[in-house]
């Protein structure tokens, strides 16, 4: 028999509320910062999770799109106290951070354009690239265990780098691939005669019943789609905040691989496409986005901001706060429907073999889809300039090599040492480089 919790009861809802805030307030880091911290308190200290339901909900939620140090967190308070605790324990972990981002966009809007506050986002930005190349090492390590899935990766960098296919297209056909390897004797050879958790003595929410099915996916469709098509209905498809709840509900269904493997693909239509910040403003926005805690999904709060304060037509710090908004609620409101809907039915697919090796595959797919990223980054740190060659169906960077800027490599050199050569504490080195920035603009002017 497997036991939910680790202690005879539950804790009360005070008592884990008290928790997850303390959670949500110090979940820095990063995921495996926050997925070790919650490890720590819920499963070590408190004792309200035994391992293996700890380690079971954390394997759930890496199947699914969206952050999954967010949605485990509302797994974990689903479980101790059902769609309640979910809530709670998800919205302590994300609000914290959502607020300081808020506040840190809009002192961005109002004092950018002063001049150390630009040495500030200078130093932060340079040493953001080495951020990047740090998770791109973690996630290769972990997600690339055979030469079928190194190709899967490669191919899923050049489709998205030089051939420029969207994100969705890229991960449906390395889960596709993942199938096709699982059939050709390639896949994951894990037993699938892993016993199953039985579900007798647990509390009555945690259980599957079709008619909660059904009325959890209709309230929580409700809640994403109703507002999405009143946006849509008040202010015209083509209005900044019904752009980016169509765009950041897309990204909500598609973010695999957590948020390094979809910022690429939001940088390229934020950037590019909808205009709504500049490439720097991008790496600006996830600088602060690694400082504040909660998921780093949050950089999408800086996005929306700027979008909303530059073309909604409001007066700008107005639009700014209602973007912010309009991005949280399409973003996060999908992952409660995946943990509520979901979770209750998760045994019935925890061991299916070619499910198992198409998500390694995506998984894969997500290390080429980060070096890609790291790449657009880098080209955008480094080089003041950075112009496209195309070369029929691929379309190639090309950056101004009389544009590179040696003092940022030099930050970006010195941060990346740091952080992969010593293992330095992340926020220390963002400090650190954000500091040499003031500094050096300082000295310029």
């Amino acid at each position: 028999m497997t036991v939910m919790f680790a202690t005879d009861s539950r804790p009360s809802f005070a008592e884990a509320f008290g928790v997850f805030a303390r959670i949500g307030l110090l979940s820095f880091g990063g995921p495996a910062g926050q997925i070790a911290l919650m490890h720590r308190m819920l499963v070590d200290e408190k004792k309200w999770l035994d391992e293996a339901r700890f380690l079971h909900a954390l394997n759930y939620c890496m199947l699914l799109p969206g952050p999954e140090a967010m949605q485990l967190a509302t797994y974990a308070g689903w479980l101790l106290h059902g769609v309640k605790g979910g809530l709670m324990a998800g919205l302590l972990f994300v609000l914290p951070g959502a607020l300081v981002l808020t506040l840190l966009s809009s002192l961005y809007l109002l004092l950018g354009d002063i001049g150390i506050v630009q040495g500030l986002l200078f130093g932060l930005k340079a040493a953001v690239l080495a951020v990047v190349l740090e998770a791109l090492v973690k996630v290769s390590k972990r997600a690339l265990k055979s030469r079928q899935m190194v190709v899967v990766a490669v191919l899923a960098f050049v489709a998205i780098a030089f051939l420029r296919l969207p994100f969705p297209i890229i991960i449906a056909l390395a889960a596709l691939a993942g199938v096709g390897l699982h059939l050709a004797g390639h896949g994951n050879r894990q037993s699938a005669a892993t016993a199953k958790v039985t579900q007798a003595d647990m509390p009555e929410w945690t259980r599957p019943n079709p008619h909660r099915l059904v009325s959890t996916l209709a309230v929580w469709l409700a809640l994403w789609f109703g507002p999405l098509l009143l946006l849509h209905a008040v202010l015209g498809s083509e209005h900044v905040f019904a752009k980016e709840a169509s765009f950041f509900s897309i990204m909500a269904a598609v973010t695999f691989g957590g948020a390094y493997a979809v910022l690429a693909w939001v940088a390229q239509q934020a950037v590019e496409v909808y205009q709504w910040l500049r490439p720097d403003e991008m790496l600006t926005g996830l600088g602060l986005a690694e400082t504040t805690p909660g998921p780093l999904i949050l950089v999408l709060v800086f996005v929306g901001f700027l979008g909303g304060a530059r073309q909604s037509g409001l007066e700008p710090l107005a639009g700014g706060l209602a973007g912010a908004m309009v991005t949280l609620w399409f973003t996060f409101v999908p992952c409660f429907l995946w943990i509520f809907l979901g979770a209750p039915y998760v045994e019935t697919v925890r061991n299916i073999a070619w499910l198992s090796t198409a998500l390694a595959a995506v998984t894969a797919a997500v290390v080429g889809i980060i070096a890609n990223l790291a790449l657009w980054f880098g080209l955008h740190v480094l080089f003041g300039t950075v112009g496209e060659f195309a070369a029929g169906p691929f379309s190639l960077p090309l950056p101004d090599l009389a544009s590179f800027d040696p003092w940022a490599a030099l930050i970006a050199v010195a941060a990346g040492v740091a952080l992969l050569r010593f293992h330095a504490n992340m926020i220390v080195v963002l400090a650190a480089a954000a500091a040499a920035g003031m500094i050096l603009r300082l000295a310029a002017g």
